[in-house]
């Protein structure tokens, strides 16, 4: 039996099918879910669909790409989601630079002159950048606060920022436990993290032939260590790359991981449901 630790079944992409796609990820084997929020909305949404399925999980959090938008009191409210008992970790929360103004596609934004000064604007790009860079980081050491405050362990995302996350993260290791999800760096990264007491979790990229990375990190890693989930309905797995994800799709992950690691999918099943299970306090199986 597999769990899918990272999916966003409250999306309207699962709308038409929502049961469908259930009810497909059982006959797949994969038998519990863990929908995770990104907003307040999707937080209350993943708790909603916790709620109507024994199967279903929640997380509760915000996204790093969504705390432009989010009031300063939401941490207050996360609060008061996080009693609910089918809440079982906070995020996905981190930092995600990836799309910081900087990176947009405004003229000349960070760019240097010839003369070594900065053209026009580019003063207001890089005090956007640290606005927004602030602003997750207040977001981000909220959540892991109330983490810590309600003995759960986080989901985090992080993209484009991993110095910057590992320094905010490292001062609440032993404190508690972290999984980097959709993983897709070095396996000295890996064991960065793994050192500190945290896990990583692979995706459908694990699957892609160019993934060397990440098809590195899955082969070395120490069984234990890592989840597998979906991110669904992103990051399909061959050879439904480009299609819309969902949870039947772990066992596709669960294969790949499988082979890399010359091991049979029911032993990696059961390494990472138990260690899932662990983690997100889960009933055992």
């Amino acid at each position: 039996m597999l769990i899918d630790t990272h999916c966003h079944l409250d999306f309207p992409d699962f709308d038409p099918d929502r049961s469908q796609v259930i009810q497909r990820a059982n006959e797949a084997g994969v038998t519990r879910l863990i929908s995770i929020g990104t907003t307040l909305e999707t937080s209350r949404a993943a708790i909603a669909l916790a709620d109507s399925n024994p199967q279903i999980f929640a997380t509760i959090g915000l996204h790093p790409c969504e705390v432009q938008e989010a009031s300063d009191s939401a941490i207050d409210e996360l609060a008061q989601l996080a009693a609910h008992p089918k809440v079982v970790a906070i995020g996905e929360c981190g930092l995600d630079y990836h799309r910081l103004p900087s990176k947009s596609s405004a003229p000349f934004s960070g760019s240097t002159s010839t003369t070594g000064g900065v053209f026009p604007g580019s003063e207001d790009i890089t005090l956007a950048d640290a606005e927004q860079k602030n602003r997750q980081a207040v977001f981000f050491q909220q959540q892991l606060d109330l983490a810590v405050d309600r003995k759960l362990n986080v989901v985090i995302h992080q993209r484009d920022s991993w110095q910057d996350t590992l320094t905010t993260l490292k001062p609440y290791s032993g404190r508690l436990h972290a999984v980097f999800h959709c993983f897709s760096g070095t396996f000295a990264q890996a064991h960065e993290l793994i050192s500190l007491g945290h896990f990583v979790s692979f995706t459908g990229i694990v699957t892609f032939k160019n993934a060397r990375d990440v098809h590195s990190c899955a082969q070395k890693i120490p069984s234990g260590s890592f989840f597998l989930e979906t991110d669904c309905p992103y990051l399909a797995p061959e050879p439904n790359r480009g299609k819309r994800c969902e949870p039947a799709y772990t066992l596709a992950v669960a294969e790949k991981v499988a082979a890399l690691r010359g091991q049979t999918v029911q032993e990696i099943a059961r390494e990472t449901t138990s260690t899932a299970e662990k983690f997100f306090s889960l009933p055992s199986s």
